[in-house]
């Protein structure tokens, strides 16, 4: 759809590894991804394979940009240490379902001073403090108006783990201002990522781009594809001999 969007509209095409997760990020998984796209016949413009002028464009690359941002939001009082461990938050939270990626945060560290003493972001969770009660609203360009209220929808979320990683939500806000990403094409379970993400474009006074949230790609149970459905995968379907064309049909691309 991303590609499908770009050339429509002439704009530029952006490939960008996001593998801030070592447990399952590994090269030949880059390497795969590379060649199942090139496979189904979309060009980008700009990614790890073929550089551009905002490199590099893989996140595990990019740390400075992010370590740079944490900053700027641990000075400006939008952050807080959290030292919940997992067990904590699976006895205080519910889990994740399928229409989000993270789990409504109890607030039990939200009193915390916010971490001045800190020089490095490593040994605790940081947390964005959101303001609860606010309705964050965006008109995403497939589904319409979108709201969601902080504080019930989605509390304070993630924006860099114990282990010394930048969390999805600050690397994607720092990548798409720095790349100068004007438009974000991806799926519908992450509608609620973006009200999570204008917030720190907020804070952090970057311009938003504009969203187009897609349907997401179903089994015959109606269940969205995931890493349970392998046979589905790109490589399984390659390696039956289905045709490009025929996965993009699958996909939704007319």
């Amino acid at each position: 759809m991303a590609a499908q969007r770009s050339i429509r509209h002439q704009g530029t095409l952006i490939l960008r590894n996001e593998d801030l997760d070592p447990q399952r990020s590994r090269a030949e998984f880059a390497r795969a991804m590379i060649d199942d796209l090139r496979w189904l016949r979309i060009v980008w413009s700009e990614g790890p394979d073929c550089g551009g002028a905002y490199g590099p464009y893989v996140q595990s690359e990019r740390r400075t940009h992010y370590l740079e941002a944490w900053r700027r939001l641990r000075e400006g009082g939008f952050l807080y240490p959290c030292v919940c461990s997992r067990k904590d938050l699976a006895q205080a939270t519910s889990a994740p379902n399928d229409t989000d990626d993270e789990p409504l945060y109890p607030g039990t560290c939200r009193q915390r001073l916010p971490g001045h003493e800190y020089a490095e972001p490593a040994g605790v969770n940081w947390r964005f403090r959101v303001p609860h009660g606010e309705a964050i609203e965006f008109v995403d360009l497939n589904l319409g108006l979108q709201r969601y209220v902080a504080g019930r929808e989605f509390g304070d979320f993630l924006v860099w783990r114990r282990d010394d990683i930048a969390a999805y939500q600050l690397a994607v806000v720092v990548d798409d201002a720095a790349m100068r990403i004007t438009e974000v094409v991806r799926g519908a379970d992450l509608l609620k990522s973006t009200a999570r993400q204008l917030l720190l474009m907020r804070a952090l006074e970057y311009t938003p781009p504009q969203y187009f949230h897609c349907e997401l790609v179903r089994d015959s149970a109606g269940m969205r594809l995931a890493k349970r459905h392998d046979a589905l995968s790109i490589r399984r379907l390659r390696e039956r001999g289905v045709t490009p064309g025929q996965v993009l049909e699958m996909a939704g691309w007319p």
